[in-house]
């Protein structure tokens, strides 16, 4: 039997055996019914509510890119690069894009020959763990305020910036270990860029109206907002139901009748068999937390969606949200996006390396982030 029909027959078993087990407890018909409501909810209720945040975001990110906000950051942070992160100043840069946009930011950014130009080749692979660590910063750290926190989230960027020195590290021993003549080859030859410096200057809009150069920005990153908005609607919808569904329990009455977000409290039960370790560790007060973290390893705007069930159940407190933040930040949803990312800068080869590299990194964002939570709250 060839390998592409055992794949085939394997998927099958896995999908049916999924399927099958959550049928028999909740009944065929009442299971097909949750999922297309609690998709249904999450569509109307949870997508659209991340969407505008994302062109809000979006328009106030294009703003900070046209009036040199991004710059004057930039110049602020570089610094700090190498002493806690081993990469040039420039990269900076690269993490204040994807904190305003996603993770792809930073693949987008290090095409240009001039930015690559001033990295290491271990230095230049180890951008996708950077960037990832800051992706959809803005729009995870404004939904939580969004959900009546303020110090958590920003306790919880705090964490992130933790668990992104740790995998960017992490990453760059990987790489050196392997290819110990990384760590002096460059990423790319140095270029004479004065040109096309000039053009980019000659291409700005600064001889154009401020009236014009608020519009144009704003009505640009509000459609990159929707761009985004859009792609986080298959991670919202399939991963977020799944979990729901393995999360939630039956109605009130211990009966399935086929409304949104009951399920077979399966993450739960699992979450309590190690309870303790996700305590010491984090400091989850309720087994359905665990969800949170499981979703975002796939998606963080789907993650982002849990939140508001969870705070109607009264699953959640200051701590959670402080976590979720840390967690939800650096991972934003690796496993969906590292492979794409290293393929499209060459090195393929390297995605396990990156990939455990950034568990480790967001661990460690959700550990800090729990301890500077019980800190402050001491105070």
């Amino acid at each position: 039997m060839s390998k592409k029909y055992r794949s085939g027959i394997i998927c099958l078993i896995i999908v049916a055996a999924l399927f099958t087990g959550i049928g028999m407890r909740m009944g065929a018909a009442p299971m097909l019914n949750t999922i297309m409501n609690t998709a249904h909810d999450l569509l109307l209720n949870t997508v659209f509510y991340l969407m505008g945040i994302c062109v809000i975001t979006g328009a106030i990110g294009k703003l900070f890119v046209e009036f040199g906000v991004v710059d004057l950051l930039e110049k602020i942070l570089r610094p700090l690069m190498r002493p806690l992160f081993h990469l040039p100043g420039m990269a900076s840069l690269g993490g204040v894009m994807t904190f305003l946009s996603d993770n792809p930011a930073i693949i987008t950014l290090s095409r240009d020959k001039r930015f690559a130009s001033h990295f290491k080749k271990f230095q230049f692979i180890s951008l996708t763990n950077f960037g990832t660590a800051f992706g959809m910063g803005l729009i995870v750290i404004i939904f939580m305020i969004g959900q009546g926190y303020f110090v958590e989230p920003l306790i919880g960027l705090i964490g992130a910036v933790v668990g992104c020195i740790v995998t960017t590290r992490l990453m760059q021993w990987f790489v050196l270990k392997a290819y110990p003549q990384y760590a002096t080859e460059n990423a790319c030859e140095p270029t004479d860029v004065a040109a096309s410096q000039a053009a980019a200057e000659n291409n700005r809009d600064e001889n154009k109206s401020l009236f014009l150069r608020i519009l144009n920005s704003m009505l640009d990153g509000g459609r990159s907002g929707v761009d985004v908005g859009i792609a986080i609607i298959p991670g919202v919808l399939i991963i977020s139901t799944l979990v729901m569904i393995l999360t939630f329990g039956p109605s009130a009455d211990g009966t399935y009748t086929g409304k949104a977000y009951e399920g077979v409290e399966l993450l739960p039960w699992l979450a309590n068999k190690i309870d303790i370790v996700f305590k010491i560790l984090f400091g989850f007060t309720d087994p359905h937390q665990i969800a949170f973290p499981i979703t975002a390893l796939g998606a963080v705007g789907a993650a982002l969606s849990l939140v508001p069930n969870f705070a109607a159940h009264g699953w959640i407190d200051g701590n959670a949200i402080a976590v979720f933040t840390a967690i939800g930040m650096c991972w934003s949803g690796y496993l969906s996006t590292h492979t794409a990312m290293l393929d499209s800068l060459g090195y393929r080869e390297l995605t396990s390396k990156a990939i455990i590299s950034h568990t480790i990194g967001g661990l460690a964002a959700a550990l800090v982030a729990h301890w500077i939570y019980l800190l402050f709250s001491l105070l």
